[in-house]
């Protein structure tokens, strides 16, 4: 096989690859199980905390919506909006810069980089859950029960 023709084959193969790295944007979205007992505070809490261990800067909170960012090495940046309730909350794309969004379709980095976010929101949902607290027990305002 000639040099030019493998040069041509190899070109062929990295721009199919390079196609590839666009998905789907995805929004994922949440309700909480009635046994969850959470409050509109208590999601929103556990968004901010989600997003700073993940290194997203929040731009703004609202009542029901947090808005979010992230640059990663000053090359790829997004806007994420996280409408919440008591029941739930989505993450839903807003903007993005350097993610080659087109279409419906984005870098497959943004889809990694929102489900881990909605993983650690879970978590920190969780974690807030498994503490036993008096609203658990019915008892008056929610504060956590000394062991």
């Amino acid at each position: 096989m000639s040099s030019l023709l493998r040069v041509a084959l190899v070109a062929l193969v990295l721009l199919t690859a390079a196609g590839c790295t666009s998905k789907p944007i995805v929004t994922p979205t949440r309700t909480l199980a009635p046994q969850v007992l959470a409050s509109q505070d208590e999601v929103k809490q556990a968004i901010v905390t989600a997003l700073a261990k993940r290194e997203w800067s929040v731009q703004r909170v609202n009542p029901g919506q947090v808005q979010a960012e992230i640059t990663v090495r000053e090359k790829f940046h997004v806007e994420i909006d996280i409408n919440y309730s008591a029941n739930g909350y989505a993450i839903a794309y807003r903007n993005s810069s350097g993610m080659g969004y087109q279409d419906g379709k984005i870098h497959r980095n943004y889809i990694r980089w929102v489900t881990l976010l909605d993983q650690d929101i879970l978590a920190e949902l969780r974690a807030h859950h498994d503490q036993p607290t008096a609203r658990a027990i019915g008892v008056g305002e929610a504060q956590p029960l000394s062991r």
